[in-house]
């Protein structure tokens, strides 16, 4: 199943090597849902899906109670009339200011599928700023948004911060963590798709939570650029490293393959004496 959001880092062109490393168990927990391709593309009975942006969770609680109503809704939105800049703008304001959360929820989708490069991007006061993309006839994704109800069933969605979400964490489930990659160079770093940085003091966090809930059992794979500070953070964990195609540059001749690492947090086995 595809996702119906574009997202930066989207898992979607890597499933089967997540798929490979990722342990079974009865719940899966997500601390940074995004798209939710993971969740999409695995059968676990249950599913807690966490971001901390909250313009993204109540998306995904509107579809999965609402489900066609909200779709039809939605589509209202993908007009010829609506893939215009002066409109474009103006309904990014009311998604900036608007108290109506259904509203809210709906354009949400419209900015994301009209706004430049597919970007989910806040200024530091938690305003929404993505300019206008620009595009000839944006995608509604109908398809994607319904299969994406169907498997919601299963799931909860929560807002909260990888920290809350990884402390719910029990006997049974495996947690898999795609947080916002450590930067390759000093001017790639993106990581304000919410308010709030996510910078080197979070991913050491994050690498020891992870420590500590393998420790009790609990499996964690984690996502992320393969770095030196990565190795050394991750150095608990196995490690399997790939490279992966970038597309998030807005020029072609950026979009250049990068290293990849899945990090896998497990409690080892005690060996046997012979």
């Amino acid at each position: 199943m595809k996702p119906f959001l574009k997202w930066a880092g989207n898992k979607y062109s890597i499933l089967e090597r997540i798929a490979v490393k990722l342990p079974s168990g009865q719940r899966l927990i997500e601390p940074f849902v995004g798209s939710g391709a993971v969740f999409l593309n695995t059968s676990f009975r249950e599913n807690l899906l966490a971001d901390n942006n909250p313009d993204l969770i109540f998306l995904y609680r509107t579809l999965q109670e609402e489900g066609q109503n909200f779709i039809d809704y939605c589509r209202s939105f993908f007009d010829e009339e609506h893939n215009e800049e002066t409109i474009y703008y103006q309904l990014r304001e009311t998604f900036n200011t608007t108290e109506d959360c259904r509203l809210k929820a709906a354009l949400f989708l419209y900015l994301n599928r009209h706004g430049y490069n597919g970007l989910c991007r806040y200024n530091a006061k938690g305003i929404f700023n993505t300019p206008f993309g620009r595009y000839k006839k944006p995608y509604f994704p109908a398809k994607e948004m319904l299969s994406f109800h169907q498997k919601s069933k299963s799931a909860l969605f929560i807002c909260a911060d990888f920290a809350e979400t990884m402390g719910q964490a029990q006997s049974g489930d495996v947690v898999y963590c795609d947080p916002p990659y450590v930067p390759l160079s000093p001017t790639s770093n993106f990581t304000s798709y919410s308010t709030g940085g996510f910078g080197e003091l979070q991913q050491i966090q994050l690498a020891t939570l992870a420590e500590e809930l393998a420790m009790k059992g609990i499996p964690v794979l984690l996502s992320n650029h393969d770095t030196p500070f990565v190795r050394t953070t991750y150095a608990a964990a196995k490690l399997n490293s790939f490279d992966v195609q970038r597309y998030i540059s807005c020029r072609g001749s950026n979009r250049n393959k990068a290293k990849e690492v899945l990090a896998l947090f497990k409690k080892k086995r005690k060996r046997k004496d012979a």
